[in-house]
């Protein structure tokens, strides 16, 4: 890609990111996307704050039954994410992010 993304001819620090996202394992990607929808959600950065919700809304897994019920849970809970965050309600969706993130934090460490 010569002008995209994982261009690194112009900023060295793209260099690190990029390792960092390729060699990353599942957990810490989720954990990284809740970090960014959270610094953004503090930015009060809409598209940004919008996007990353999309991204953990398009991990979710619907076709097993032992995960469903809570992929139903979270996708509500990213849809009212994404309406708090379109009625400028920053404080709720920076608690609801801030909570769920210490949550997956919680359950990767019990395994």
């Amino acid at each position: 890609m010569q002008n995209g993304i994982l261009s690194n001819k112009r900023n060295p620090a793209n260099n690190y990111l990029v390792k960092e996202i390729l060699e990353a394992d599942p957990k810490q990607i989720i954990l990284k996307i809740y970090d960014y929808a959270i610094l953004n959600c503090q930015k009060q950065d809409l598209a940004k704050t919008t996007q990353a919700l999309q991204e953990l809304i398009n991990a979710l897994k619907f076709d097993d039954e032992n995960v469903s019920t809570i992929s139903i849970g979270l996708l509500r809970l990213y849809q009212y994410c994404q309406d708090q965050m379109r009625k400028r309600n920053y404080h709720i969706v920076y608690k609801i992010l801030s909570d769920l993130r210490s949550t997956w934090i919680s359950i990767f460490n019990q395994k």
